[in-house]
C-alpha cells in the first residue's frame, strides 16, 4: 500500500470516527422516548435481525463486541423488560436471548423513527456510492477481523 492510500486509509477512519459519534448522538436521540440508548438498540437490532433467538456470545461475535459489554447490556434489557430468556437446547448454561413483546415494539417504534430519518438523509446521497462505501467498509471490518485476538 503506498503512503497516499495509507494516508487515505487514516482520512476514512478518522471520519468513521465522527460519523460514529454522530450517529450514536442521533441514535440515543432516537431512542431516549422509549427509555432506550444506541447500544441498547444496537443489541436490540441484532437479535431482530437474526430473526431467531442468539446466546449472549453469538449477539456478541455479530456485533464484534465483547461478551461482557453484551452481556451487561442484555442484563439491563431484561431489567427493563426488553428481553427474555429460553433454554438453549444445544447448551445447558449459554441462553438464548430473545425480544419480548415490549421489546418488538420498542424496536419497531425506534425503526419506524430510524427509517424516517434514513430517509431523509439518503435524499442528499448517491445509491450507488453508498454500495461502493459499504464495500470498503466491509472489506476494511475484514482486514481489521484478521488482527482480533481470538475469543
Amino acid at each position: 500500500m503506498s503512503n497516499d492510500a495509507a494516508d487515505i486509509l487514516t482520512s476514512l477512519t478518522l471520519t468513521i470516527f465522527r460519523t460514529n459519534g454522530a450517529l450514536i448522538a442521533a441514535g440515543d436521540a432516537l431512542t431516549a422516548p422509549v427509555g432506550l440508548s444506541s447500544a441498547r438498540w444496537q443489541v436490540m437490532g441484532a437479535i431482530a435481525l437474526a430473526g431467531q433467538p442468539l446466546t449472549v456470545a453469538q449477539i456478541a461475535r455479530n456485533m464484534g463486541l465483547t461478551r461482557q459489554g453484551v452481556q451487561r447490556l442484555i442484563d439491563e434489557l431484561e431489567r427493563q423488560g426488553i428481553v427474555g430468556f429460553e433454554d438453549n437446547p444445544h447448551h445447558k448454561r449459554a441462553k438464548l436471548v430473545r425480544l419480548t413483546a415490549r421489546g418488538e415494539d420498542a424496536y419497531a417504534t425506534i425503526m419506524e423513527q430510524w427509517n424516517a430519518l434514513a430517509a431523509k438523509l439518503a435524499e442528499a446521497m448517491d445509491a450507488e456510492k453508498l454500495k461502493t462505501a459499504i464495500s470498503c467498509l466491509e472489506q476494511l471490518s475484514a482486514g481489521l477481523d484478521t488482527k482480533r485476538p481470538p475469543d
